[in-house]
């Protein structure tokens, strides 16, 4: 089974995640297999190219985050804070750093460079479903089995605002293209948009008739 898929920024290659413990890179023209991540003793749930596409980052139910060179000819840098899985990672806009969100209830932003622990955000009342960072790198928001997403400040680990109103837990959660909104999908069988900086409810889409794994904007927004 796959549990995260994602284009690499060109568009030609694309990272997948399995319940195999491995991540694989693909040739998105042809579907040729291109290299195979091997590392993880557990389900890798997300994986992310950086922004410059010269690097994969994955993470683990093995509680640990793996940094791969794209190339696939160095050995991995290990990131390892977290005391329980780890369920989602995201690159930062710059690519400088990372954010991991676990079940052990935390989100971490690491420094890239150093495979340094810079903060830990502490909020929510469960474990940690999905992260991602605002565009402009200064936000970051966060989902969980809570039933709700966080928006936090990404420099000081401050919650900024609570989304509320999902009736189950929030698996994956997207930031704008220009950062002004938040989308957020549930195992309550919908999604919900809310304004970025206040935290209101704009919409909620219903229309599925199961649980919402993932969500995303267009690139128009």
């Amino acid at each position: 089974t796959v549990r995260s898929v994602a284009y690499s920024p060109d568009g030609q290659r694309i990272v997948t995640g399995s319940l195999d413990c491995t991540a694989k890179l693909w040739e998105a023209a042809t579907g040729q297999e291109l290299l195979t991540l091997k590392g993880h003793t557990k389900t890798v749930p997300s994986a992310a190219f950086s922004p410059d596409g010269q690097r994969i980052v994955t993470c683990s139910m093995d509680q640990t985050v793996k940094l791969w060179q794209a190339a696939g000819d160095r050995e991995p840098v290990r990131f390892r804070g977290h005391s329980q899985a780890v369920h989602s990672v995201a690159f930062s806009p710059k690519g400088q750093r990372l954010v991991t969100g676990s079940w052990d209830q935390t989100a971490k932003v690491w420094e890239v460079a150093g495979s340094r622990e810079m903060l830990a955000f502490n909020g929510h009342k469960l474990g940690i479903l999905s992260v991602a960072f605002s565009p402009d790198g200064q936000r970051l928001v966060t989902g969980g089995w809570d039933q709700t997403a966080k928006v936090w400040e990404a420099a000081t680990g401050r919650e900024l605002l609570a989304l509320r109103g999902h009736e189950a837990s929030v698996w994956s959660v997207a930031f704008s293209p220009d950062g002004q909104r938040i989308v957020t999908g549930s195992y309550d069988q919908t999604a919900k948009v809310w304004e970025g900086t206040t935290g209101r409810l704009l919409l909620t889409l219903k229309g599925h008739r199961a649980r919402i794994w993932s969500v995303a904007f267009s690139p128009d927004g």
